[in-house]
């Protein structure tokens, strides 16, 4: 059975930090692509980070010097480290696993909320 389990959310004040965290299991987490999605109330969901099997990771313009996504495959989990936080960060974020195991695979957490305000 394929999990994915965000935590880590919560509220915190603009210019502060927080660190997501998704436990995985089910998958073959090393070869899968891992990508975290955020959705803010009224709007289209929106791609973050990701970062692929071997290490290279992209981002949102929007995100780029602030946050920073990670994995640890001896963990099968993934992280996405927020600092610098606005409240235009305020979504809900899910993290994300693709891959190729007979056939494609797509598969997502359940979401944790995340709220910058003062």
């Amino acid at each position: 059975q394929v999990q994915l389990v965000e935590s880590g959310g919560g509220l915190v004040q603009p210019g502060g930090s927080l660190r997501l965290s998704c436990a995985t299991s089910g998958i073959i987490f090393r070869d899968s692509t891992l990508n975290w999605v955020r959705q803010a109330p009224g709007k289209q969901r929106e791609l973050v980070a990701s970062i692929n099997s071997i290490g290279s990771t992209n981002y949102a313009d929007s995100v780029k010097g602030r946050f920073t996504i990670s994995r640890d495959n001896a963990k099968n989990t993934m992280y996405l480290q927020m600092s610098s936080l606005k409240p235009e960060d305020t979504a809900v974020y899910y993290c994300n696993a693709q891959g190729w195991a007979n056939g494609k695979y797509d598969y997502w957490g359940q979401g944790t909320q995340v709220t910058v305000s003062s």
